[in-house]
């Protein structure tokens, strides 16, 4: 979709000529686009377009309504904030609407902002007007409620009105207190903030993404987005996420009278705040917008804009709201980070399960004040779509990315000998054939193990942070052990200090590799050949097995042993082996194919039997209460609950030990069924299996 092909110039507010029954047609088209792009943005943490993008589209829409009052919509995006909340969390009624800001796009609206507030408050022109000014994040906001100074709650801002409940998630960000310090703050205090990320460790993130083969976020504020809103809380604590103050909701007593008071006490009680500056004139303002747009390359987080807030808090009590926005504050936005240059070449890199990856090398320029001499193109759909060939002139943006993307190819620059990029149809690093399945965008070299670029890639996730952690060995050693034909099978790793001692040309005598590092090295691997099961799932690499998956398949099977015996025994389509592997919550029949098919491979067996001979791969035991009756208990929720949702539902399970199953089996301890329960009620109660109503589980678990 390209939002830039209408009838109209988005990038030109102004409606005169536009007739009435343009402006109707106009408004229905926005009104449908806006909501697309803000369930795409707050729901899905998948934004299609940038925010300079988005921007114009309400621009527009503003511009037309404040021209044509009387065709303003029911569904108008200008009543409307962010989008309902998904259905992966249990909902939070915010008791204070959790509102948006409006929009500066340049000095004449911050002039104009300035004397809206003047009038309004009929203040003279002598009279000054404090404002605070502080860098607007781009991270998620988030609503966090204290009760006497305990975290009880925290939420997303959904549609502003209700939320997604996220405690325990929020919880497990280091920089927000689960207890208020000090004292003075009310006996309830709902501060609102933003979750960000910070660019060294969103690197880091993605470094660690693209080492096991993961999804690589497009930007830090994508990356908080996913991993504040995991339904797998762990997910969300081995996330680097930060928290930053701003503003508060519900309280049950005055917190000060002005915006500064405040902050003062959020940072007495312990609460993180964003630093800012009290400015005194327009001048002063445009001042520190100039001075953080000059210091943005250099900052630790991403930060899209300034914002502007009256600091007088019985003025903003005056001043109120409009629509979906409060009159006292407004964002003053930056201006897209984009550059034009060339492109020189497409290269192809492999991944470790093969995907091919096209990268347009440029020609080196400075965006954002980084020098970008690369960018990413996704896959062969995205090239031909946007038609990007060697040597075009294109707009590359950069907007946190760790790779910047190509927008767009501009046409009337494009040499008359341009032809269209020919994506390979085999594998540049082994030679065999790469083709792309109907069901996938990506293109995969069928070399498998052969191929040396995948080999290496799988050796790199095998080392990673999140698998066996071997201190000393990243991307850059790895390939020079497998150059060096030191290292071609993961157990080789584990007899690296034999070979060392036997060979006529020790590993010491390799250029960089002193004593000292050698020592170092081989006390790393020696300190990992014992590891958990979950760990030691994810270190091999499966497809679509990533860390929670892992842990799932361990918290089932508690042995290495039981899951090589149960994949042999699920290629029988009747066998209970198979039942209970897709019964899982959490494990569709893709995901179960991929893991039959890894260890149904011969070669996988003998790398699996190899490392066994090194390791020891320790049983997983579940730390739960002893005293649940439902502790080893396999229960399936279905139907609707009132009291609670099905994942708060699931995570109280787990909690005591119960494994949750997505699905009923005749290995089912209990069915909890809330209203409208369909086919595993019925299934369960034709095996016989105990259906508790969801009083009757309140009961058993209190």
């Amino acid at each position: 979709m390209n939002d830039k092909n209408q009838t109209f110039s988005l990038f030109d507010p102004e409606t005169e000529g536009l007739t009435p029954e343009q402006a109707t047609q106009e408004l229905a088209t926005l009104a449908k686009k806006i909501s697309k792009h803000d369930k795409l943005y707050y729901q899905q943490d998948e934004p299609e377009i940038t925010d300079a993008e988005y921007d114009i589209l309400r621009r527009r829409n503003t511009a037309i309504e404040k021209h044509f009052p009387e065709l303003v919509r029911d569904d108008s995006p200008t009543s409307k904030v962010g989008a309902p909340p998904s259905s992966g969390f249990s909902k939070v009624n915010h008791s204070v609407p959790m509102l948006s800001l409006g929009n500066a796009f340049d000095d004449g609206d911050v002039a104009e902002f300035l004397a809206r507030i003047r009038r309004f408050l009929g203040l003279s022109k002598d009279e000054i007007i404090e404002i605070f000014s502080e860098p607007k994040i781009d991270g998620l906001s988030c609503s966090i409620r204290y009760e006497k100074g305990v975290l009880v709650q925290a939420a997303t801002r959904g549609d502003g009105a209700v939320g997604e409940k996220i405690t325990e998630n929020v919880k497990t960000i280091a920089c927000i207190p689960h207890h208020l310090s000090g004292s003075g703050y009310p006996d309830v205090l709902e501060v609102r903030g933003e979750v960000y990320m910070r660019r060294d460790r969103f690197s880091e993130l993605n470094t660690n993404q693209t080492s096991i083969g993961g999804k690589l976020f497009a930007n830090p504020r994508n990356a908080a987005a996913g991993s504040l809103r995991q339904l797998d809380p762990s997910i969300t604590a081995a996330r680097p996420l930060d928290f930053y103050a701003y503003a508060w909701g519900e309280v049950s007593k005055p917190l000060g009278k002005s915006l500064t008071e405040v902050r003062a006490s959020f940072k007495s009680w312990g609460l993180p705040v964003n630093p800012g500056e009290l400015c005194t004139s327009q001048t002063e303002v445009l001042d520190y917008y100039r001075n953080i747009m000059m210091d943005r390359p250099d900052l630790e987080h991403e930060i899209d804009g300034i914002v502007y807030k009256v600091n007088r808090l019985d003025w903003q009590e005056r001043l109120g709201f409009v629509s979906r926005a409060p009159r006292w504050a407004i964002a003053h936005k930056f201006p897209a980070e984009q550059a034009i240059t060339r492109l020189n070449e497409i290269t192809i890199q492999v991944g470790r399960t093969g995907a091919l990856t096209p990268v347009a090398n440029l020609e080196p320029i400075t965006v954002g004040g980084v020098v970008v001499s690369r960018a990413t193109l996704h896959n062969r759909d995205e090239i031909e779509r946007k038609d990007v060939r060697e040597g075009d002139s294109i707009v590359i943006q950069r907007a946190g990315d760790v790779i910047p993307q190509v927008v767009e190819v501009l046409l009337d620059k494009r040499p008359e000998s341009s032809i269209p990029f020919a994506f390979p149809d085999h594998c540049p690093e082994c030679g065999s054939l790469a083709i792309q399945e109907k069901d996938e965008v990506v293109t995969r070299c069928t070399g498998g193990l052969i191929c040396p670029a995948q080999a290496v890639e799988r050796l790199k996730h095998f080392v990673s942070r999140n698998a066996f952690d071997i201190e000393g060995l990243g991307d850059k050693q790895i390939k020079f052990f497998f150059e060096q034909d030191l290292i071609k099978s993961p157990a080789d790793l584990f007899t690296l200090s034999q070979k060392d001692k036997n060979t006529l040309t020790p590993l010491r005598n390799q250029p960089g590799w002193g004593k000292q590092s050698v020592e170092k090295l081989y006390n790393a691997i020696e300190a990992k050949r014992t590891i958990s099961l979950d760990r030691f799932i994810y270190a091999l690499g499966i497809p679509q097995i990533g860390q929670a998956t892992a842990k799932l398949l361990a918290k089932t099977y508690a042995t290495l042993e039981h899951i090589e015996e149960i994949t042999k025994l699920v290629h029988d389509p009747e066998s209970d082996a198979l039942s209970e592997l897709l019964a899982i919550d959490g494990i569709g029949a893709s995901m179960a194919g991929d893991l039959i098919a890894f260890f149904g491979e011969p070669h996988n067996q003998e790398v699996i039997s190899a490392l066994k001979q090194h390791l020891t791969i320790e049983e997983f035991v579940l730390q739960a209460r002893n005293d649940s009756p439902v502790t080893g208990k396999t229960i399936v929720f279905t139907g609707k609950f009132q009291t609670m949702s099905r994942d708060e539902a699931k995570s109280k399970a787990e909690s005591l030990g119960a494994k949750v199953a997505g699905s009923v089996s005749k290995k089912t301890d209990f069915v909890v069924a809330g209203a409208d329960a369909g086919s595993k009620l019925k299934k369960a109660e034709s095996l016989g299996v105990s259906v508790l109503s969801e009083e009757e589980w309140h009961t058993l678990v209190s």
